[in-house]
């Protein structure tokens, strides 16, 4: 028998799981549905707003800095709010899911903030999302300990990483919510149970409900998660303006409003994060089909590209212009047994933490706990004993429209080894995450969605253009298929096939591999699957 719920109540699709009852509450679930009734419409409204953007840029529209936004740029009064209690030093950050063990091992890391990513670093199976939720809980609530059953012991320490949340992006939804008949936003809904949950926690122990935005494409998508903030501070009494966001800086056309996302986040903002990755995707997605746009094997596009410098330099002026802090991109390497191998990452690692430092970031990203003390002296070289640099305004930078595009000049046609490793990459990160693994170590480099993503568009773009040949790319999946069937006989397979097929093999490329993928894969509702 089908239950009926009330309208304006938000219904748990999914098999109830271990302790989701104290997540799942229904004070929280009808918070997430106030959320939902609130702006879930306007959401869908930027959603098609970013399907007539693709149109407009391949029918040949050119990129500008907005011209209706020239007076927000040009103002020099304005300011983002001042840093919130354990933001004011950024120097070290390290990224990772919410899951138990990351958590726990995060927190102790020494950095000063731990990114607790549900977007690309998590694979969103229910019992991810909601376990994520419940391992910060528990987390802030200090009861978070255990010791797995090989008798390794995880224990929080007394100095802890300051936790900032980050929700899936506005693109995806959470399909074992349900609201008026339709999918919950996914981006409210973790959101929304972390701020229910741990927001008046966060306050009582001298912190506060931190977040960071992925995957803005403009100004208004910042303004709509603006409003989110309002209305929820309101909702719980939370002091308005407790909030603070970082955005994170991934998708070309947010490169040319990032003044104008500061602004609309200037109550709660934080600062802005170069996302290297994902923001090479989204370069490679809305400009594959030119062949002006052709880039390399990712491991030749590094941050010493003219097209990446000019980006990254503009982050840093903008940021420091408006008092906000500039955080650098992710330092991927995983360091194995090899200390040779050890050596050289770690040599890598702080190559590209000295030119952030140098070039004004106040502080960078690392995927791995081993990576933080070689991250933490680079910018203490730098910083001494000051919290940030936000004193270096940057006033010799000058980026134009062309600067950000300047592909050009490093465009180029790939290797066979390149070929190779996109598809190796793509079959490997696909089998994790079709099994609930959202981050994953592969040849010394910890992949998640977006290296993924960026993996299968370049396959997309090689191929359109036709410097490699389709018949090389099936060969090559063929063989990677094989090597993961014969390694893991229990891996999906043909579900992995298929996944890539769909992404990287089709005449139309899809934006985003994640949306189609969850539902076809990971939903699992009561009563049976998807």
């Amino acid at each position: 028998m089908t239950t009926i719920a009330p309208p304006g109540t938000v219904r748990v699709l999914a098999a109830p799981g271990h302790r989701h009852d104290e997540i799942l509450t229904p004070a929280a679930l009808d918070f997430v549905g106030r959320l939902v009734e609130a702006f879930a419409s306007r959401r869908l409204d930027l959603l098609k707003e970013r399907r007539r953007q693709v149109l407009r840029l391949a029918a040949g529209t050119p990129l500008d800095f907005p011209m209706v936004t020239s007076a927000v740029r040009d103002d020099p009064r304005w300011r983002v709010a001042p840093p919130a209690p354990g933001l004011t030093d950024r120097r070290v950050e390290i990224t990772g899911p919410p899951d138990r063990r990351m958590t726990v091992n995060a927190l102790n890391s020494g950095a000063q903030v731990w990114m607790a990513d549900f977007e690309d670093a998590t694979a969103p199976l229910w019992d991810n999302v909601v376990g994520g939720q419940l391992n910060l809980l528990d987390a802030i609530e200090r009861r978070i300990d255990f010791t797995t059953p090989e008798g390794r012991e995880y224990r929080l320490g007394e100095r802890l990483a300051t936790i900032v949340v980050r929700p899936r992006g506005w693109h995806l939804d959470e399909e074992h919510l349900e609201y008026g008949g339709r999918p919950v936003p996914a981006a409210l809904v973790d959101f929304g149970l972390y701020f229910f949950h741990c927001a008046r926690r966060q306050l009582d122990a001298g912190h506060g409900p931190y977040f960071s935005l992925p995957k803005l494409e403009n100004r208004y998508e910042a303004r709509l998660w603006n409003d989110v903030f309002l209305l929820a501070q309101e909702l719980l009494d939370i002091p308005r303006g407790t909030v603070r966001a970082t955005v994170l800086i991934e998708t070309i056309t947010a490169a040319f409003e990032m003044e104008e996302i500061l602004y609309e986040l200037r109550e709660h903002g934080a600062g802005l994060n170069a996302g290297r990755w994902d923001y090479l995707f989204s370069l490679i997605k809305t400009f594959g089909h030119r062949t002006d746009f052709l880039l390399p094997d990712r491991a030749k596009v590094t941050m010493s590209a003219p097209f990446l410098r000019a980006y990254t330099e503009l982050l840093v002026r903008t940021c420091h212009k408006r008092g906000a802090h500039a955080i650098g991109g992710m330092a991927a390497q995983v360091p194995g047994r090899d200390p040779v191998a050890n050596e050289a990452a770690f040599a890598t690692v702080r190559l590209d933490k000295e030119r952030e430092a140098e070039d004004g970031f106040d502080g960078s990203w690392v995927a791995h706990p081993a990576l933080v003390p070689v991250c933490r002296e680079v910018f203490d070289g730098v910083l001494g004993d000051r919290p940030h640099q936000l004193d270096r305004t940057r006033d010799d930078v000058e980026v134009g429209p062309a600067d950000l595009l300047s592909v050009r000049r490093i465009s180029g046609p790939p290797t066979p080894d390149g070929v190779r490793t996109n598809v190796a990459v793509a079959v490997r990160y696909f089998a994790a995450w079709l099994r609930g693994q959202g981050a994953v170590a592969l040849d010394g480099l910890m992949e998640d969605a977006a290296t993924a993503e960026i993996a299968r568009v370049q396959l997309w773009q090689w191929l359109r253009h036709r410097v490699i040949e389709r018949g090389t790319v099936l060969e090559l999946l063929d063989a990677e298929i094989d090597a993961v069937g014969a390694e893991y006989p229990w891996a999906p397979v043909e579900e992995i096939r298929a996944l890539f097929e769909r992404g990287a093999l089709q005449g139309e490329l899809p934006q985003f591999f994640t949306p189609d993928a969850y539902t076809r894969h990971l939903v699992r509702r009561a009563g049976g699957e998807a």
